[in-house]
């Protein structure tokens, strides 16, 4: 069994100093843990053990993408609830070699039995949150099998082997994951039992948790490739589950699966790229945000000011809006991606902006003018290639459901799905649902500049713009920037098709935001809250321009850490 390295052991002693729960929000501009430097390589993940997986890959020769598979294999074993084999991935890749950005859904589409008319044949007007009627195709294993091969030098044996022996031999909990797997002990599925739960209960911090099944599907892929997957033995175990339970899948379903290369799209800020991958996620959420913040100077208004939060929440509004009209699969839907993500078009929304008073209703422009549990890691090897990838079950635990012999939850994507026959994220066989995880990088006239993520649902694009204001704007270091207090606006009309709440939503605060900023923002007809820690779980690594040093952020709202060499 592999064993923790020192700077592992220094980032676990850095998670946990006390319960995220209890850990104070940093003052804005402030850390509670120094920026971690390296010139090598460097990985930044939600779990210390998966992270030095993949420094260790690193140390080996391997590049970034054998790092990112390595530690994303393990997270799935480490961090069950949030991410596995049983959900999707998406990434987007520096290479060096080509100096160019390649972007890769690996999402999977509805089963083809799986139709509006089936769910009004069963009273429903919804598809539920959870059960084998949420079920898409998971697509992380394939996401795995194109990142190796079009850019990875190592074998799939070679980059499982370290999660298959922590499956097998055990694999300490953290704080923070140890706190969000209590969940599983409401579970009443037997087979879900089985997996994550030691004699009736979820494992506390410190316990070992271990994975004998998962091991062995582990080994399964290391030995026989993505086919065991999606045309052998996991496909069709994964079949005769689906029957078991009142599943749609069909061995068709799983063959008919391909991964999707696609383009990167970007805004400008304040003269860097910001990148983003397209629909059916939600990146270009961030891009259009960023345009309507653009031409106004909030670094003077500074990070303790309520004109910066107001019109942040604004611009949240107003992309979220649209978000929820037309971002759905482009194979299905026509979705304006260049005419939203535009200048001309921000320029058109910003009209709406009143910097005195709150947006109630929202709707949607017109572009021809110009819940969630996730993990996300970002990996840069000593070649400057670099890796921004996130992979999700969805929900915690997904579906709720998992198969016993084979040690996985199956994610409920599907749920994002409306019913709606008008709506563009109409559920269809095959199509595939509105995703909400998203990986980011930044360049700067051309070259890898920044390269990062944040988890959580609807937060991400809210966590995305939020980090790079705090980095352009406001001038703070790399794990500055991941740790100063969030405000998460919630209740924006969703992918789904639901109405914006009349109040116009709410806005809920971390303890770091200054008191007289809640009371201007409710002066402006806000509805906020506070809240002890919002949604996030930022990770990052930034290339120094002038030394080309990397320094990794990893903030302490998570178990996380970023170690280099």
């Amino acid at each position: 069994m592999l064993r923790c390295g020192i700077a592992c052991i220094m980032a676990l002693a850095l998670t946990t100093l006390a319960s995220p729960a209890e850990r104070p929000v940093t003052e804005a501009g402030k850390a509670g843990r120094s920026v971690v430097v390296a010139n090598n390589g460097m990985v930044a993940t939600s779990h210390p053990l998966a992270a030095q997986i993949g420094l260790d890959i690193l140390k080996k020769g391997g590049n970034a993408v054998d790092a990112a598979i390595a530690t994303s294999a393990a997270i799935g074993l480490m961090e069950p609830m949030s991410c596995g084999i049983g959900g999707d991935l998406f990434a987007i890749v520096y290479d060096a070699k080509t100096q160019r950005l390649y972007g890769l859904n690996a999402n999977g589409a509805a089963p083809q039995q799986m139709t509006r008319q089936l769910f009004a044949k069963k009273g429903l007007r919804e598809i539920p949150e959870r059960g084998p009627l949420t079920w898409s195709v998971p697509g992380c294993v394939d996401g795995w099998d194109e990142l190796r091969r079009k850019f990875g030098t190592r074998s799939f044996k070679e980059l499982l082997t370290p999660s298959i022996e922590y499956a097998e031999n055990g694999v300490p909990v953290p704080e923070v994951i140890a706190r969000y797997w209590r969940s599983a002990e409401t579970n009443t599925d037997d087979d879900f039992r089985r997996i994550y739960l030691i004699n009736g209960r979820a494992p506390r911090e410190g316990e070992l948790f271990k994975n004998p099944a998962l091991a062995n599907t582990y080994r399964l892929i290391a030995n026989e490739g993505r086919e065991a997957f999606y045309k052998g033995t996991i496909a069709q175990r994964l079949v005769a589950f689906s029957e078991k339970k009142g599943g749609l899948f069909t061995l068709d379903d799983f063959t008919r699966h391909r991964s999707e290369w696609v383009e990167p799209v970007k805004t400008t800020y304040r003269g860097y790229e910001v990148w983003e991958l397209p629909p059916p996620g939600q990146g270009i959420a961030v891009l259009q945000m960023l345009n309507l913040l653009e031409p106004h100077d909030i670094a003077k208004m500074g990070p303790r000011s309520a004109d910066y939060w107001h019109l942040f929440i604004e611009a949240k509004k107003l992309a979220y809006a649209d978000r929820a009209k037309y971002y759905a699969d482009p194979k299905f839907a026509q979705v304006p991606v260049p005419e939203l993500i535009s200048k001309q078009y921000a320029a058109q929304r910003a009209k709406l902006f009143n910097p005195q008073k709150a947006l109630v209703s929202v709707p949607a422009g017109d572009p021809k003018w110009g819940k969630a549990d996730t993990i996300y890691l970002c990996v840069v090897d000593k070649d400057r290639n670099c890796v921004s990838l996130i992979q999700s079950n969805y929900f915690g635990f997904g579906s709720g459901l998992a198969p016993a012999d084979l040690g996985f939850a199956i994610q409920n994507r599907a749920h994002l799905f409306t019913l709606d026959e008008e709506h563009a994220n109409r559920l269809e066989p095959g199509k595939r649902p509105f995703h909400t995880i998203i990986p980011a990088m930044v360049t700067r006239n051309g070259q890898p500049f920044f390269t990062f993520g944040v988890m959580g649902g609807d937060m991400q694009p809210q966590g995305h713009v939020q980090i790079l204001v705090n980095l352009i704007d406001f001038g703070m270091n790399v794990q500055a920037a991941g740790e100063a207090p969030r405000i998460e606006h919630v209740g924006s009309a969703t992918p789904r098709g639901e109405a914006e709440k009349a109040h116009g939503g709410t806005v809920r605060a971390e303890p770091g935001i200054p008191d007289e900023v809640v009371a201007e923002l409710q002066r402006r007809g806000h509805v906020v809250e506070r809240v002890k820690v919002n949604g996030g779980g930022f990770q990052g690594i930034l290339i120094d321009p002038k030394t080309g040093v990397l320094q990794g952020g990893s903030e302490a709202r998570k178990d996380g850490a970023a170690v280099g060499y």
